[in-house]
């Protein structure tokens, strides 16, 4: 399976086929907004506003696995991402990214890109992962990772 066979669900609950990024750079990232990770919210729409007229793109994914750290309620989710951190990137509904419910976009990004020891888990909240314009996962980052300091792995990839 390729990631442009995944199907997602957008936070307004629309499907959607990641199909529909091909072609593009994605920094993918699992969410939350109540997290101490939260105001890397502004360097990722920092760098979806700077790249996106390039064919870059942030997805970001909402998930409650770590402590509970994101709302209940998807419109919750929307509306906190709007207001407090200024998001216009796409967000999706919130997922699994861990466990036998992970979702099928989290299998793919884990299995390609496996953490540090080798260890397919996300540990927390606001792990990133790097895709090519082919869909290929080219890197993961950590959640302490900041987007400023993966901004040359994105221009590198822009350039290609």
């Amino acid at each position: 399976m390729s990631l442009y066979d995944i199907k997602v669900s957008t936070i307004r609950g629309a499907e959607q086929n990641m199909n529909d990024y091909k072609g593009q750079v994605l920094l993918i990232v699992n969410t939350a907004t109540k997290c101490g990770f939260a105001p890397q919210f502004k360097g990722l729409q920092q760098l979806y506003t700077t790249y996106k007229d390039q064919g870059f793109n942030v997805l970001g994914f909402p998930s409650s696995q770590f402590m509970n750290q994101e709302l209940a309620e998807d419109d919750q989710i929307a509306e906190a991402c709007e207001i407090n951190h200024g998001v216009s990137f796409p967000l999706f509904s919130k997922i699994d990214v861990n466990g036998k419910n992970a979702h099928p976009l989290y299998q793919h990004l884990t299995s390609e890109a496996p953490g540090a020891l080798g260890i397919k888990q996300i540990k927390w909240n606001f792990t990133k992962f790097l895709v090519d314009r082919d869909g290929r996962v080219v890197k993961r980052f950590a959640p302490t990772d900041t987007p400023e300091s993966i901004e040359s792995h994105i221009k590198e990839l822009l350039s290609r």
